[in-house]
């Protein structure tokens, strides 16, 4: 299961799409979080073998008191995927262009959270952004359409295909105005991550998450079409480009320390925790065996 349905999780969606986990005589079925569904009770019932998360949904439930959750195993995105389409095309953005305009903003916890340090680190007052909650990314994408908003905030291929349809320019990416982070990642059970069937699975993620990084975007972009209807391919394919060039996804398998760090100084930043939680109490290296 993921949490969400976007090309920025194409290692995931390429395993499936590109028939790496078939290679390894195994199926797998795809689904999106729906809203009211906790990713930890649905991997703690057994549910859910896997989901695509973040190493920062563990940090609100811990917060809360709650312990043997989830734990994060392998990496999928080291940047932020969400980008900045505007309603006028602006060759020459400034985030300080936000000051003032009114700007259709993710207010999920991360998404929020990253983009309020993406601002900070661009010397934006965040105050005089005038943010407004449209809800879903289907909806935000919507109001944008019908003209709300100076600016809106989605990950790709949504603005990539507002501005193959001519409704909104993309202008900014999230991801290249901040530092690199643990942004998304894969995360399970301890007992599921024992089985062969993790073993399986890993070596079919790590050869997908490869694979994306470093095909032609065109060629990624029709693997994972039958995922995307309704967007143009042009559209999704340079989205996969766009997200490749930023590295998104590169460096290794693991969950570097110093990008979980980068992901608490987010959200310390933001007042979204109180604390700094250990390393070691969320993430685990994915065994040598597995990921050779």
């Amino acid at each position: 299961m993921v949490s969400r349905h976007s090309a920025f999780y194409s290692p995931l969606i390429a395993t499936l799409a590109g028939g790496f986990l078939r290679e390894e005589g195994m199926e797998a079925s795809y689904s999106v979080l729906q809203p009211g569904q906790r990713s930890h009770l649905l991997i703690g019932s057994g549910e859910v073998d896997l989901m695509q998360s973040a190493v920062s949904s563990n940090w609100g439930p811990m917060e809360e008191g709650l312990s043997e959750l989830p734990v994060h195993f392998a990496q999928i995105n080291q940047r932020d995927g969400f980008f900045l389409a505007a309603r006028r095309r602006s060759p020459r953005f400034s985030w300080k262009d936000l000051e003032g305009a009114t700007l259709l903003a993710d207010h999920a916890l991360q998404p929020l959270a990253m983009l309020r340090y993406a601002a900070h680190a661009n010397g934006v007052d965040w105050s005089r952004i005038h943010l407004v909650d449209a809800g879903s990314p289907d909806r935000m994408e919507a109001a944008f359409r019908a003209g709300g908003g100076d600016y809106v905030h989605l990950q790709g291929p949504a603005p990539q295909q507002l501005e193959k349809d001519g409704v909104g320019f993309v202008v900014a990416s999230v991801g290249e105005a901040m530092p690199a982070v643990a942004f998304s990642s894969l995360t399970a059970s301890r007992r599921w991550l024992e089985t062969e069937t993790a073993a399986v699975f890993l070596r079919a993620y790590q050869r997908g998450r490869e694979w994306v990084d470093q095909a032609p975007a065109a060629e990624v972009a029709h693997a994972e079409s039958s995922f995307f209807p309704g967007i143009d391919p042009d559209a999704l394919a340079r989205t996969i480009a766009v997200y490749q060039q930023l590295g998104c996804w590169d460096g290794p398998l693991e969950i570097q320390r110093e990008l979980y760090e980068q992901a608490l100084e987010v959200f310390l930043h933001s007042g979204a925790i109180r604390r700094r939680w250990p390393y070691q109490d969320v993430v685990i290296s994915p065994s040598r065996r597995d990921a050779r």
